[in-house]
């Protein structure tokens, strides 16, 4: 449809088997992703873009525990492994992703102080991407999303494009989750309220 984007998210080396923060299940679903590559005409990729000592890694705090939580200034913030780093193999999209076809991609949490999930805003809800005004100024209006995790940058990306207005679906099958203290479910229960519609065929 041509009123319809696939916006890929964070197919990265790092978030796969073997990256430095792997989620299970990724690399398998890397051939349903290509497959709805394949089948959409306007395709658009996200891509987590992290500095050296980015304030979301664990290491750059002195005695920060991987996975806890600490208040930064705009709110709790996960601390994670060092991960997607600029320039890095690890930030790199995966080898067998067919990024051919993308027509943009969105670079997030390149800001040292703010971790970015969404890729419409970053974490502290101020900074913007640019991600809407380029899709709506595209007449894109509805939006299917895919890729990684499902429960943190899918979830947050799927939810402020609702918020932005779009028709949102989510391929549920094509996407792979941290579960975090229970955040699957929990941000599978957001998007349901926030009217995505999930597993939709795409």
């Amino acid at each position: 449809m041509p009123n319809e984007a696939l916006i890929v998210v964070d197919m990265q080396n790092d978030f796969c088997e073997g990256g430095s923060l792997a989620v299970a299940g990724a690399t398998a679903i890397v051939p349903m992703v290509n497959r709805l590559i394949a089948r959409h005409e306007h395709v658009v990729l996200t891509q987590d873009w992290h500095p050296p000592g980015h304030a979301s890694f664990a290491s750059a705090w002195s005695g920060g525990e991987l996975f806890s939580t600490v208040q930064f200034p705009y709110g709790p913030q996960t601390l994670w492994p060092d991960h997607c780093v600029q320039g890095t193999p690890g930030a790199a999209f995966h080898p067998e992703l067919d990024t051919d076809k993308a027509e943009v991609v969105i670079r997030k949490g390149f800001h040292t102080g703010i971790d970015s999930y969404s890729a419409f805003r970053e974490n502290d809800r101020m900074t913007r991407t640019g991600l809407d005004g380029y899709l709506k100024a595209r007449g894109f209006t509805r939006l299917v999303f895919c890729g990684l995790a499902l429960d943190y940058c899918v979830a947050w990306s799927a939810i402020d494009a609702r918020q932005a207005g779009f028709d949102v679906a989510v391929v549920q099958e094509a996407t792979a989750a941290i579960d975090l203290e229970g955040s699957k479910k929990r941000m599978l229960t957001e998007m349901r309220q926030a009217g995505i519609k999930l597993n939709a065929a795409a």
